[in-house]
């Protein structure tokens, strides 16, 4: 035992070292952490800060887009996000697992309610991850992501572990099919952060999504290991900002009529393409947009036919709507005479080009005023007012003044600018009449501000104002803009007056069918021709571009509505106008009502009764009866009258004609438009026999207008009723609304 006793000694003094020299490093650890504050390079502070310190995300509310009234267009509102807990670790109780147990179970109960295959979602609740093993949760894509609280429910009932839900947001658009290319639609992608953010992906949800979007805002609080708030500390918040609010010009109301009429119109005549803009030619605002193909901005249900808003963002050759401001140059420049004769058919623009024709095989109608070139839509007169009249280089500064060569500045996204095709004679005087060059349908409706403002040119804008919903005081108002002022008031309302004759008149290519009882509609009808891919035109009289700009009331309109349908399926019987005049029509008159725009009062006639004019010259009998209002047929060129009809002191019934008959040259007037009423009353002055075949208004006489009869001739005309068939104009071989055809070889020029 004695001797053993060094060795236990020296063993104690070792350990005592050993022990001394770690006592001396972890003192000298505990100095130094004290000191830096620093352990492994990293500062102990903030590595506790992240332990115990909590933050919590406040998100920002994506702005919200309204109508000009107020009306919701697109909004956040509340949904959730499904997702699956698969980590076993989350559950404490086996009663009560909170992880999924059943995958079988799970993904059969599942697909009964959501929109995913019973073999998806068991493949997703087993995928094992990249470590061999389960991960803690997964989620179940589109089919699980916008659930609405309904849904909600449905799941919460079917009582599956481990199914639990993420409160979320979704883009709500309570109208539908609703200006949608306008508008545009969003959806939900993962940023860098790997966080998921809404983004605009179409229309001015994509152009002003920095606009619509808020920025999220935190809260920072302290807590224990478990999670409590500490005693004594404070939450840190940085509140978020929310999205600002647009306000559009477009009219819920109007644009609801506009969506109903192209949805009925799509339904019937399945055209390939239809656009519609209803603007307020004094402020320039657009009241309603729209188009077909459309989709819907919740279910993307037909985004795969057209991105495009096509309004705006596609440029095309117009047809006879262009015809509108190539009148109105020739009237402010002064070299429009409307009584001017000139030889309507075909005319050479340029010797070593093929002639223009007119829209009936170039056959025309005669010798005929300027005047009565317009209402037939005469290509030949309008490439004889380019060429003879304007001159090649003033009309292209008008086109110029009505900024038809460059984009009109809406606040839409991708807007074209349109190209005027200005390089060989013949381009310049066919852009008159609406071929050669292209144009979009905003820049027309822009043009057509001047004619309906009194010479004023408004710019158009679909942004009302923007609203900053974290201080209603920041309100950015968009004021209305003059983009020009290419022609006089008195140039404008002239060029009203004759539009409002094509509409009202026999002649007129609008006749009848863009008629609207109680208003005065001024406007012009327009067929394009559709390019071919590789050159030349597509043929076929289903394959045409229709289109109508019109405007009411025509002293002083408060509505532009311009409407173009696409290869609309039309029968034989059909107008290719009819289809453009079943949107027109019924949007113009429930808009007008709408604005309270009140329809005119029948005019009352400005006499009781008819004076005798027999035994006067024709020139007296005129004076005579215009004094009462009355504009008198005259049967010929005599000096003086020897008949009328109505006689001497009958009341005349409101629209009907007074027919006078002079001593020599007695001739056949144009009947066409006529009741059979005023007909009788030609062949009684004449001693004619009269047959006549169908029911309603003259569009067919046997004796030519301006021919000579004898007693007892034969007098046969057809009647047939507006509602039948869209009246043709006297000598018309093709419908109205298709009437300006330029066909010759196998280039066919279409304007009407």
């Amino acid at each position: 035992m004695i001797k053993k006793q060094p060795n236990i000694n020296f063993g104690a003094a070792i350990l005592f070292v050993i022990f001394g020299l770690l006592f001396f490093v972890l003192l000298y650890r505990f100095i130094s952490i004290q000191i830096t504050g620093e352990a492994g390079g990293e500062t102990l502070a903030v590595k506790a800060q992240q332990k115990y310190e909590k933050e919590r995300t406040i998100e920002a509310k994506r702005g919200t887009i309204y109508d000009r009234n107020g009306e919701v267009i697109a909004t956040d509102t509340n949904s959730y996000k499904l997702i699956a807990i698969l980590d076993e670790s989350m559950t404490t109780n086996k009663k009560n697992p909170k992880h999924v147990v059943n995958p079988d179970k799970t993904a059969r109960e599942l697909s009964k309610v959501i929109d995913m295959g019973e073999s998806e979602i068991y493949r997703l609740l087993t995928k094992l991850n990249d470590k061999n093993e389960l991960p803690f949760q997964v989620e179940f894509g589109k089919a699980g992501r916008d659930l609405s609280n309904q849904k909600k429910r449905e799941i919460e009932e079917l009582e599956l572990p481990g199914i639990t839900f993420i409160k979320d947001t979704k883009r709500f658009y309570p109208n539908g099919v609703f200006a949608s290319h306008l508008v545009g639609y969003v959806e939900k992608k993962e940023n860098k952060d790997n966080k998921t953010e809404t983004v605009g992906m179409l229309g001015l949800e994509q152009s002003l999504n920095d606009v619509l979007t808020g920025k999220n805002g935190k809260v920072n609080y302290e807590s224990d290991i478990w999670g409590y708030l500490l005693a004594d500390t404070k939450e840190k918040v940085t509140p978020a900002v929310d999205g600002k609010d647009i306000y559009l010009t477009l009219d819920k109301k109007i644009q609801t009529f506009l969506e109903d009429s192209m949805s009925k119109v799509d339904e019937k005549y399945k055209p390939e393409k239809m656009i519609a803009i209803v603007a307020d030619p004094k402020t320039g605002e657009i009241l309603a947009m729209s188009q077909r193909p459309s989709f819907h901005p919740k279910t993307k249900e037909g985004i795969s036919k057209t991105w495009h808003n096509e309004a705006v963002e596609n440029s095309f050759e117009p047809g006879s709507t262009m015809k509108i401001f190539t009148l109105a140059a020739a009237i402010e420049e002064g070299v429009f005479n409307p009584n001017e004769l000139y030889k309507s058919g075909r005319y050479a623009v340029d010797p070593k080009s093929r002639p223009v024709g007119d829209h009936n095989n170039g056959q025309g109608w005669g010798t005929i005023s300027y005047y009565e070139g317009v209402l037939r839509s005469s290509n030949v007169a309008f490439a004889k007012i380019v060429k003879e009249k304007l001159g090649y280089e003033t009309f292209r500064e008008y086109l110029t003044k009505f900024k038809l060569d460059q984009p009109t500045g809406i606040e839409l996204p991708n807007e074209a600018a349109g190209k005027i095709q200005y390089e060989w004679p013949r381009d310049k005087a066919t852009t008159g009449f609406g071929q050669a060059s292209v144009i979009t349908p905003i820049q027309q409706v822009q043009a057509a501000t001047a004619v309906a403002n009194g010479g004023t040119m408004m710019k158009p804008h679909v942004i009302s104002k923007i609203v900053d919903p974290n201080n209603k005081d920041s309100v950015e108002k968009t004021e209305p803009e003059v983009s020009g002022n290419p022609i006089s008031a008195k140039t404008a309302k002239e060029v009203r007056d004759i539009l409002e004759d094509v509409v009202s008149t026999p002649k007129g290519t609008g006749y009848k069918l863009f008629n609207i009882d109680g208003y005065e509609v001024s406007g012009k009808t327009g067929t394009a021709q559709i390019p071919k891919p590789g050159g030349g035109y597509l043929t076929g009289r289903q394959n045409l571009f229709f289109s109508f700009l019109g405007m009411a009331p025509t002293d002083d309109p408060k509505l532009i509505v311009y409407v173009a349908v696409q290869q609309p399926q039309i029968d034989l019987h059909t107008s290719g106008a009819q289809p453009v005049a079943d949107i027109f029509k019924p949007v113009m008159k429930s808009s007008l009502q709408y604005l309270n725009i009140e329809p005119e009062e029948q005019k009352k006639v400005q006499y009781e009764k008819i004076p005798s004019v027999i035994g006067s010259s024709a020139e007296e009998a005129k004076n005579i009866l215009s004094k009462k209002g009355v504009t008198p047929i005259i049967m010929g060129k005599g000096k003086k009258v020897i008949d009328q009809l109505p006689a001497k002191d009958t009341k005349l019934m409101t629209g009907e004609n007074v027919v006078l008959l002079t001593d020599n040259e007695q001739m056949i007037p144009d009947m066409t438009g006529w009741s059979l009423r005023d007909v009788m009353k030609v062949a009684k002055l004449g001693n004619l026999e009269l047959n006549s075949v169908g029911n309603g208004y003259v569009v067919k006489q046997n004796l030519k207008p301006g021919s000579t009869f004898k007693e007892g001739d034969y007098l046969i005309v057809e009647l047939e009723l507006p509602s039948k068939k869209y009246m043709k104009a006297e000598g018309d071989e093709e419908e109205a609304g298709e009437d300006n055809v330029d066909s010759e070889e196998e280039n066919v020029e279409v304007q009407d």
